[in-house]
């Protein structure tokens, strides 16, 4: 589960992706919805997460047109392996302040 927005753009930057803060995304329908975050693919399509209430960053996006253009699953697969490789190296410099920490190139 993502909860991080920090954490989650800097997997997007790893990805060499450009995530933008803010914004809209649009959604099934072609209803815009506000985003917290953003990511403009290559084929001009856009992923974005919300804020939900228990604190998760839900995925908005339009995945039966994204699907026409990119292999979705396969790149939602690198976002969340890339989040958790963040994520632990995180947990890991808190917990050892001072060490070396380094991840994934």
């Amino acid at each position: 589960m993502l909860r991080d927005a920090e954490g989650l753009a800097a997997s997007l930057e790893a990805l060499k992706l450009s995530p933008r803060w803010g914004g809209a995304v649009g959604a099934f329908a072609g209803e815009a919805e506000p985003v917290l975050l953003q990511v403009c693919l290559p084929g001009g399509q856009s992923l974005g997460w919300i804020r939900e209430g228990d604190g998760s960053l839900a995925l908005v996006a339009d995945l039966q047109r994204l699907s026409r253009t990119q292999p979705v699953q396969r790149l939602l697969g690198q976002i969340t392996r890339r989040y958790a490789a963040e994520m632990a190296l995180r947990q890991a410099d808190t917990l050892f302040p001072g060490a070396l920490v380094t991840g994934p190139v």
